[in-house]
């Protein structure tokens, strides 16, 4: 195992946001890339907003997408606890290591920590050499507080210390924490401890360009910020850490599908783009789909149960490569458990216009009542024959019978739904169809 140790630090006070998730992820992928290991550290000083709620969505969400900590909540580690609202001695040991050195001092009942007046240059991995300076107002009074008038430390100093104390390696967060960093670089210098090296990726933003927020007044755009809505949404775990993977990092090959394996293999952080990212649910969705097709049956189906209400395995294994999302199972597969489904006004238009489509149905019922066996091949066949028989194309009879048996003019093999449908069921569907069509 290297020396390579990196951390994901979420506050539990809402829900996991998507850009938290990619944060995370990229800091599971380099840990596993270079042989180090992956902490999970909550920053649960904030009392009045933490909930166990909260912490739950967020330990649920890492295990749902796979990414397995090596040291934190349930796996501790040589570094003591992992919940800063545990870490209340370690803090207050650090100020006073501070106050001693002459680095902070007491005003108005905070702890202020002394800021150097110095530009401090961040080497950062990703955005290069970015040098801090501060401006007018800042060198009037430069120094900042660690330890609020009610005894609490603040976000910038429990931060340091816990990266100190847990021999955090290398910092990998968003950019928007850019602007924190030279402060960060100043308390490391102050604890006489070199800082780790810090790798601030690129923000994920919608496609329009605008800040993903549960807070949008789009519905629909505020719903992509939570990683809760796609597991609602009946998206594979597979799937969505397929193409966070990409949001930042452009494998040089361009194959987009690919397994966590080979993203591992690859991964490494001068690699990842500078720019922003832009977050594509179509694109995402479409993913999904060539996952949900490419996944053996005994994986889907456990899978598929929580979104239907019969777990038939004969009917979801029909569907498999035709949904893209878990959620549409019901939508296609609904009249195989009920002879009272609707039928799409679009496709009987379509389908069903010709006088004589009620004349054909029942000649195809007639012929299937004498089919000598229900399987695909045999119902392929007959109904190829009878079409030949009529004089007309295949499609002329295929169509009309989908809508018959099933209300919509697309959905699995015709032959293979047939035969699932049993033969009882599509001799009655024909024939209803039949008399409503010449009604």
């Amino acid at each position: 195992m290297s020396d390579v140790r990196v951390r994901f630090a979420p506050s539990p006070t809402g829900f996991l946001h998507i850009g938290s998730v990619r944060t995370a992820l990229f800091n599971w992928l380099y840990a596993r890339h270079t042989g180090g290991t992956f902490i999970l550290r909550v920053e649960d000083t904030d009392t009045a907003r933490n909930t166990e709620q909260s912490l739950r969505t967020i330990l649920d969400g890492l295990r749902w997408l796979g990414l397995d900590w090596d040291e934190g909540p349930d796996k501790e580690g040589s570094v003591g606890l992992y919940f800063q609202s545990q870490r209340a001695d370690i803090y207050q040991r650090r100020v006073a290591e501070l106050i001693a050195k002459d680095m902070a001092y007491e005003r108005d009942g905070a702890i202020r920590f002394r800021m150097t007046r110095q530009p401090i240059e961040v080497p950062d991995v990703i955005c290069g050499g970015v040098v801090r300076s501060l401006n007018e107002t800042e060198m009037l009074d430069p120094d900042f507080v660690i330890v609020r008038s009610d005894g609490n430390p603040v976000f910038h100093f429990v931060n340091v210390v816990d990266d100190m104390e847990m021999k955090i390696t290398h910092v990998i967060r968003g950019e928007d924490h850019l602007s924190n960093t030279p402060k960060h670089i100043a308390l490391f210098r102050a604890f006489g401890v070199e800082p780790p090296k810090y790798a601030h990726i690129p923000m994920i933003l919608n496609l329009d360009g605008s800040k993903m927020s549960k807070r949008d007044p789009d519905p629909a755009k505020a719903r992509l910020a939570s990683l809760a809505s796609y597991i609602e949404d009946g998206f594979v775990s597979e799937a969505v850490r397929n193409y966070l993977c990409l949001l930042g990092f452009s494998p040089k090959d361009g194959k987009e599908v690919r397994p966590i394996e080979e993203f591992i293999a690859m991964f490494d952080l001068p690699q990842i783009l500078r720019h922003n990212a832009r977050f594509d649910i179509t694109k995402l969705t479409w993913m999904n789909g060539e996952y949900l097709r490419a996944m053996p049956l005994e994986q889907f189906l456990p899978l598929a149960k929580p979104f239907v209400a019969h777990d038939d395995a004969r009917v979801l294994a029909l569907v498999k490569e035709k949904v893209k999302l878990l959620k549409e199972l019901p939508e296609w597969t609904n009249y195989f458990f009920t002879d009272d489904y609707p039928f799409d006004p679009a496709a009987v238009a379509k389908s069903c216009s010709a006088p004589q489509t009620g004349e054909r149905l029942l000649k195809l019922a007639a012929a299937y009542e004498q089919a000598a066996s229900w399987d695909a091949a045999g119902l392929e066949a007959g109904l190829k024959e009878l079409a030949r028989q009529l004089g007309v194309k295949t499609g002329e009879l295929i169509h009309p019978c989908r809508v018959a048996v099933s209300g919509k003019s697309a959905g699995p093999s015709l032959y293979h739904m047939l035969e699932v449908l049993g033969r009882d069921r599509v001799l009655a569907r024909l024939r209803r169809a039949a008399d409503q069509l010449r009604a």
